[in-house]
Order: structure tokens, then sequence, then C-alpha cells
């Protein structure tokens, strides 16, 4: 069952890479329960097949990177990117898009919480087993208040303009 505006997002668990210890959180992956993440949280949350792969690269993490200004400005804690890859292809991702404190890189690695929202995608005929569709979503406390998924191949629609014209 794929996960609709108004529904909490489901219990899972996400995984960060960490470049700098800080109280609570090692170097290097360190795991989160979704539910504590989101309390209390405006979340600007998009998903992608893969980390360093060429839409997701060129359009669609630059996107929230440039406007992240914006989407702050609207009231927004957090941006997310979440991919089934693992933390420590996540992070490098992130260092190499100089996405580091800009936006959360996190890993889904076992597909758990992409099986969960309804949203996994095979792609094992490209040699990529199963991964994540390309969507966006706001969730504010856990809710989704907005979602966009992409139809197979697409970039139309979880951009990062198109949910921040969706703030108001």
């Amino acid at each position: 069952m794929t996960i609709k505006i108004g529904d909490r997002l489901p219990e899972g668990v996400l995984a960060e890479f960490i470049d700098t210890e800080t109280e609570g959180c090692a170097l290097g992956p360190n795991s989160f329960q979704v539910a504590d993440l989101v309390k209390g949280k405006k979340i600007a949350l998009f998903a992608v097949p893969g980390a360093f792969t060429p839409t997701c690269s060129a359009k669609h993490l630059p996107g929230y990177i440039a406007l992240a200004p914006q989407f702050k400005a609207k009231g927004v804690d957090e941006i997310w990117a979440i991919s089934v890859n693992d933390a420590f292809v996540m992070g490098a991702w992130g260092r190499d898009q100089k996405a580091t404190g800009v936006v959360r890189l996190l890993a889904d690695g076992s597909a758990k919480f992409t099986q969960a929202v309804g949203l996994a995608a095979d792609f094992s005929e490209k040699g990529m087993g199963i991964r994540s569709q390309r969507y966006s979503m706001l969730v504010e406390d856990g809710v989704v208040k907005q979602l966009n998924i992409e139809a197979p191949g697409k970039f139309e629609v979880s951009d990062a303009q198109t949910l921040l014209a969706q703030l108001g």
C-alpha cells in the first residue's frame, strides 16, 4: 500500500554518515528511528533511485541544496534525501555534492523504509536491485502533508521547486 497525504510515516530506521563526532553521534554511520527524527519537525523529504546516478546528482539533490534557504524561510526544519544505499555511499555523495550541513543524506540500505511507504521499485534488470521510486513529500510531525510521486523514468514533480511552491 502506497503512503498518501494524511498518513503517518511508518516506523523505521535510517542511517546517516556523521563526518564530525558530537555528543550522541559517533563518527561514521549512525542509525536513527524515523519517529524520533520527525517528532515536532517540518521535513522536506525526497527520495532517489541511487546516489551518484545521473539525474539524482545533476538535478535532484542540487535543486534542494540551492533552494535550502527558501525552504528554511518557509519553516522547514530539515531537508532529507533518502536512497536505498548504505550510509558510507550516502556520506560520500553528500561530501561530493557539498550537501553536508544543508541536506541530510539518509540511507535505507535494506529498503525496509522504502517498502514500508510502498514506494519500492525493482531495478534488477539494470543491475541495481530493489531501489526507491523518485518522490518528494512534506512531513509535519510525522504526518505526510504533500506527496509527489514520479512516473517511472521521469523527473517532473519531485523537484525542489515543486515542493517549495506547495509550501505556499
